[in-house]
Parts: C-alpha cells; sequence; structure tokens
C-alpha cells in the first residue's frame, strides 16, 4: 500500500465517528471544528467508498444503519488504539503538548486559574491553550474539554468523568462597617430578615447551625448574578453579602469588609479539577492537574 493509499484510507473516520456518538452532523461539526458540509462530504464519500449506507438520515434525526453499527464498533478500536500509541510515545517524553481546552467558573477562572495555567504554558511552550470561562456546567466529552474546574459539591452522578480534589474554598457572610454602623450586626440568622441581603443566582444562603446544615432564604433590594458586582455593593455599604473567599479576602484583610454570623460558618468546599475517563491519562493534563494542586493546596 502506498503513502497515499494508507492516508486515504483514513478519510472520513473522525468524521463518520463524531456523527456516530452525537448523532448530529451539526453536533459532530461543533466537535471537530469544521463546517457541517465538509462533515457531510467527508461521510459521503466514505459511504460511497464502501458502498453501503452508514446512515439514515431525516431531517429531525440520524441514526447508524446496521452496517454503520458494525463499522463503527470497528473504527472506534482502531481510533481508541491510535490514542493509546500516541499517549504511549507522549508519556515517553513526559512533555505536555499539543493542545489543551479547559473550562472554568468564570470569576474564579479569570482572578486564580488563568494565571497558574498562563505559567504552565510558559513552562511548555508547545502547548496551545484554549480557555472558556462561564458559569455554566458544559458537557467536557459533548464539547470537547480536556479539563474543567468545579467549585463546590460534586454532583452525584459524574457521567464518566474523573475527578481531583486542589483546594478547598470558605464562604464568608460579611458587610462593610458604615452599613453595620447604620443598620447593626445581625447576631443570629432570624435577624437576616430585618436586613437589606445582597442577592446573587440562589435566593438563600447556606449555614451551620450545631453541626447541622441550615439554608436562610434572602432578601434584598440588589439582584445580580455577578459576585463582583455583589461586592462592590457590599463595599459601598450597600447590605450583606455572602461570597467565597476570593473575593472578599483582601477586602476583609484591609478593613473594607466586616465578617459577620461567624459562628454560623458553613464547612469548606472543594476545588476539583474534572477531565474525562481514559485508561491513559496524558502528561499535559496529569502535569497541570499537579501544577493547579501545588500552588492552590
Amino acid at each position: 500500500m502506498t503513502k497515499d493509499m494508507a492516508m486515504n484510507a483514513w478519510d472520513g473516520i473522525s468524521e463518520f465517528i463524531a456523527v456516530s456518538e452525537r448523532q448530529s452532523f451539526t453536533a459532530a461539526a461543533r466537535q471537530l471544528g469544521i463546517s457541517v458540509a465538509q462533515v457531510s462530504r467527508q461521510v459521503t464519500a466514505l459511504e460511497e467508498k464502501l458502498g453501503v449506507q452508514l446512515f439514515y438520515r431525516t431531517t429531525r434525526k440520524v441514526s447508524a444503519t446496521e452496517a454503520g453499527v458494525i463499522y463503527y464498533q470497528h473504527c472506534r478500536q482502531l481510533l481508541d488504539g491510535l490514542g493509546d500509541a500516541e499517549r504511549a510515545i507522549g508519556n515517553l517524553t513526559e512533555v505536555p503538548r499539543g493542545k489543551l481546552k479547559i473550562t472554568a467558573p468564570t470569576t474564579y477562572g479569570e482572578t486564580v486559574i488563568a494565571p497558574l495555567v498562563n505559567d504552565f504554558v510558559a513552562r511548555y511552550p508547545d502547548l496551545e491553550v484554549h480557555c472558556r470561562f462561564t458559569n455554566q456546567k458544559l458537557d467536557l466529552v459533548l464539547e470537547g474539554f480536556d479539563m474543567a474546574i468545579r467549585l463546590g459539591r460534586l454532583d452525584g452522578a459524574m457521567g464518566g468523568l474523573m475527578h481531583q480534589q486542589l483546594s478547598t474554598r470558605r464562604l464568608y457572610a460579611c458587610a462593610a462597617p458604615k452599613y453595620i454602623a447604620k443598620r447593626g450586626e445581625p447576631y443570629s440568622l432570624s435577624e437576616l430578615s430585618h436586613h437589606n441581603c445582597l442577592v446573587g443566582t440562589l435566593d438563600y444562603w447556606r449555614f451551620e447551625e450545631d453541626g447541622r446544615e441550615r439554608t436562610v432564604r434572602i432578601h434584598g433590594t440588589i439582584h445580580a448574578n455577578s459576585g463582583q458586582a455583589l461586592l462592590d455593593a457590599a463595599r459601598k455599604g450597600m447590605g450583606i453579602v455572602q461570597l467565597p473567599d476570593y473575593y472578599v479576602d483582601p477586602w476583609v484583610a484591609s478593613g473594607d469588609l466586616v465578617p459577620v454570623l461567624s459562628k454560623y460558618q458553613p464547612s469548606d468546599e472543594g476545588i476539583w479539577a474534572l477531565y474525562p475517563t481514559n485508561r491513559h491519562l496524558s502528561p499535559k493534563i496529569r502535569m497541570l492537574v499537579e501544577h493547579l494542586g501545588r500552588y492552590l493546596g
């Protein structure tokens, strides 16, 4: 077999596997970073080369034919074997390289994770890193992410994801001294109903009382889905806020904010690295997890 023939034997395989697993030409194109038309052309050319129909196509659904199911099973094994071979070579060199796609919550990602990732890339310049900071919980497998940073409690169903704790975070209820001077400091959870609480994406706060978790419904004149917006309002004396330590630590240290209800402080929550299950964890993921854990821990 000539080199060209060997290369042509792989034409359309990645597109075919992506469509098989996503059951959608559009989702497959998004995963591969190419156009829907290109995916369709490659799959059609593969069907013509094999002389069989691989998919049933309707305006609402794409599903594999019997031949498509059989061909997928064999192609998946081949692609997995190729991935194992590439990872084996990468593990020999132990140098992170290639594309690395990461997602993290917006503020924590921008202020904490991004600088550490930048340091990591500066050390290993063969990496190409793509970071997406969003408070939405994205599907790592569906959207092709290598790693996600998650804060707080993990869902019971991990969906085939591995996880490792990197550090912890602590929630603080805080207020500016001028707010306390005007409205007084709350000493019990029931007193929150008489205060202006700065409301985020949830309309309740979490505390611990007598060793048990307790949630308290809160109300206030300011609602925002941005921790930075709520932090600014709290610093200006507009109400009490409950935010993680990485928002408020500098302002507590400077005296701009004062912790309140400290005896009801909830237990620390985890900061996690999540990554898709794989038999061989690539050096770039393994070493980035170690790097983040070393500095965050």
